[in-house]
């Protein structure tokens, strides 16, 4: 019970120091002038994936490897069918004016790239090194289109959008930032050390491995920021921010959370990763295809089905 109580509260910190640094982030960024869509697809994305970053790291060290790679592996797959599904279920999600089919494509290359890398695995510094270099491509794209952005529109097109990013405040004063910034730095690897700890020990309990644990409880509780955000985004129908916050978090988690982890330690990969979770991965992420470009609507029906497809995952992993 103690455990389970510890991993509640490492939980708790994660998701609240996760918050202060988006909302720290966000406000930095479209101070600059950044539109809404690309601080979705990055700023918000990486931070929303903070914790998957702090969780893997301190896995790494903690002389548990299994968790880190499960919990990047097993919060995509809930990015996907969890965090799309239960706004889908509760208001939908129309995402028939949404634009990213670039994006997605990066994520596609990102998916298959870290499959690629996984049967050449173990993950050490030189996979590392190759995620990495795919993230900064990535973000100098991101970097060349916000620049775009800035020199083609006026400034007040960026506060007009600023209603589209969760935690974004037009009048936050810059101390307010600064101490947001710093608060979530300094509660992520806190809130992470405890969350891991504890789930070893309840991993350990149960007979369950460290791996399975990370495909479920650590990636279910480190996707709550995304949850969060797609779940306001979907409520204030801005369906681009909620779709734009999953892709851009899945392609950090692959080239980001694995590219730097990978640097600290090798990070083995099981058998069970490499013939099953991974082709699930791989099948939540096709199942975006229609909805990147066909413009269907993520409707209630598609809520239920996304939302029971992940329910069926976590029961096989666990089983």
């Amino acid at each position: 019970m103690t455990e389970f109580l510890l991993a509640g509260l490492g939980l708790v910190i994660l998701l609240l120091a996760g918050d202060t640094l988006v909302r720290g982030a966000v406000n930095l960024s479209l101070r600059l002038g950044i539109p809404a869509l690309i601080v979705s697809l990055t700023i918000v994305a990486f931070g929303t994936s903070a914790p998957e970053l702090l969780i893997s790291i301190s896995a790494i060290l903690d002389g548990v490897p299994g968790l880190a790679l499960g919990n990047v592996v097993g919060s995509n797959t809930a990015n996907i069918l969890l965090v799309l599904g239960i706004p889908a279920l509760m208001s939908g999600l129309d995402t028939s004016q949404c634009d990213t089919r670039r994006n997605f494509v990066i994520m596609m290359v990102a998916t298959l790239a870290f499959i690629g890398l996984a049967f050449a695995g173990p993950f050490t510094w030189w996979h590392g090194l190759i995620l990495l270099a795919g993230l900064a491509l990535m973000l100098g794209e991101a970097a060349w289109t916000a620049r775009s952005h800035k020199r083609d529109s006026a400034a007040t097109a960026a506060l007009e959008e600023l209603e589209d990013v969760e935690g974004a405040d037009p009048d936050m004063p810059w101390w307010q930032i600064v101490v947001f910034l710093l608060l979530g730095l300094v509660g992520l690897p806190l809130g992470a050390d405890l969350l891991v700890d504890s789930s070893v020990v309840i991993a350990r309990s149960f007979g369950v491995s460290e791996t399975a644990i990370g495909l479920t409880l650590v990636a279910v509780g480190t996707s709550l920021p995304e949850l969060a955000t797609t779940v306001m985004a979907a409520l204030r129908r801005h369906a681009e921010v909620a779709l734009g916050n999953v892709i851009g978090s899945n392609i950090f988690n692959l080239l980001g959370i694995i590219g730097v982890a990978s640097l600290v330690g090798p990070i083995p990969v099981d058998a069970e990763i490499l013939t099953f979770d991974l082709w699930i991965m791989l099948a939540a992420s096709l199942l975006l295809i229609p909805f990147v470009y066909f413009r269907w609507v993520f409707g209630r029906v598609v809520g239920v089905v996304f939302t029971v497809l992940y329910l069926i995952y976590v029961i096989s992993v666990l089983s």
